[in-house]
């Protein structure tokens, strides 16, 4: 079977195998890139630089020192990798 693009007959095996390569070409190009982070700090080390938290009140300070202790324990158990 065939069908008719651009006024040419195109065999449904040469449809198959285009489809193939160019999903597989754009999953190759997908997996391209930087992987690790150039200055080696932890995720929350550069949360805390780009938006540091001023606390207004002694519960507000509080509840941020608890959060950090949350995550610095969670980057110790999971080696400080994101999951993505």
């Amino acid at each position: 079977m065939s069908y008719v693009i651009f006024g040419r007959a195109i065999k449904t095996e040469y449809l198959t195998l285009g489809t193939l390569f160019a999903t597989g070409l754009l999953a190759y190009s997908s997996m391209g890139g930087k992987k690790a982070s150039p200055t080696g700090k932890t995720m929350s080390e550069r949360v805390n630089e780009a938006a540091p938290i001023k606390a207004a009140s002694k519960e507000e300070e509080e509840l941020m020192d608890s959060i950090k202790h949350f995550v610095a324990e969670a980057e110790k158990e999971g080696g400080g990798s994101s999951h993505h």
